[in-house]
């Protein structure tokens, strides 16, 4: 619950109150509230809105980017940040989950989930060795559209000036040249070439799994019908 002399709401997109049990944005007012965000009013605009309970002009309420709800004793639960719930292909996920799973994975010391490019990236404080079992770990826990298409091993996350993960830092996932084979022959060019378009790489070897490097039933549909297109065969 809030402490005193600060008030907190649970709103929904349209700044509507949500019910109790119903997940919204966590809005926070009261005399406790900080004027705005220093040198940066278009932020303080963005994130610092009228007072939408309150007659008083100068009244503001702060949305904290929170997902929270009511409990039915009156308590607020939280439920981790709106920027790290996404939607891919249809799917609403949550980024800190895919993380939290992860973290239990044997030899991860630490572990981020970023999405780009409709892709879920997974970034792993851990042992290269263990790539196998990880994969093996993450499929017997999550559904299939929250498996992280790349893994990509950092010694140590990027940090922001205040000590927190800075997520627009971390790399782009680099195929592994050791493990990358390109193709060779025509058709194996041509399939390629397919494959780069519609998972939107750069290069794709003819040993690269097409659901680790983002690929999913849908786009399976595209392919098999852009081959046949190309080819005039049916598979």
């Amino acid at each position: 619950q809030p402490i005193a002399n600060i008030e907190i709401y649970i709103l929904d997109k349209q700044l509507k109150p949500v019910p109790i049990g119903a997940i919204g944005e966590l809005h926070i007012g009261g005399i406790g509230l900080a004027r705005g965000y220093w040198n940066r009013e278009d932020l303080t605009n963005q994130k610092f809105i009228p007072h939408l309970f309150k007659a008083d002009p100068q009244a503001r309420l702060y949305k904290t980017g929170d997902l929270a709800s009511y409990l039915p004793d009156g308590n607020v639960v939280y439920l981790g940040r709106l920027d790290h719930q996404v939607k891919i292909r249809g799917y609403r996920i949550e980024l800190e989950e895919i993380e939290a799973v992860l973290k239990t994975s044997p030899g991860v010391k630490n572990a981020a989930v970023v999405v780009r490019k409709d892709q879920i990236f997974a970034y792993l404080i851990a042992d290269q060795k263990a790539l196998t079992e990880l994969r093996t770990h993450l499929e017997t826990i999550l559904p299939h559209y929250m498996i992280p298409s790349a893994f990509v091993f950092l010694e140590n996350f990027p940090l922001t000036i205040n000590g927190k993960l800075d997520r627009d830092a971390l790399p782009y996932p680099e195929i592994d040249e050791e493990v990358y084979i390109s193709p060779r022959t025509e058709i194996e060019i041509a399939l390629s070439e397919i494959w780069c378009k519609l998972l939107r790489r750069d290069k794709v070897g003819i040993n690269d799994h097409f659901f680790y490097l983002g690929g999913h039933s849908l786009l399976a549909m595209q392919l098999v019908s852009k081959i046949r297109s190309q080819f005039c065969i049916d598979i």
